[in-house]
């Protein structure tokens, strides 16, 4: 199964740690990090989507980051 989950975070060097860890644990990158101006708190937002093979049946329950 491919596992799919979207990593969001402020504009900072967490989220490029959050990432970086993702790959590091076998998630690959898909497509290109997205980044928006939240203008409700002040900051920029940044999104990167990263995918799994999973010898895993789905469920609703699992947790994504987990796999």
């Amino acid at each position: 199964m491919l596992v799919y989950r979207l990593i969001t975070e402020d504009d900072t060097s967490n989220f490029c740690h959050r990432v970086t860890e993702a790959m590091s644990k076998g998630w690959a990158l898909h497509g290109s990090p997205q980044y928006a101006f939240d203008q409700a708190n002040g900051v920029m937002r940044c999104a990167q989507a990263v995918t799994k093979e999973a010898d895993v049946e789905y469920s609703r329950e699992m947790k994504l980051g987990a796999v």
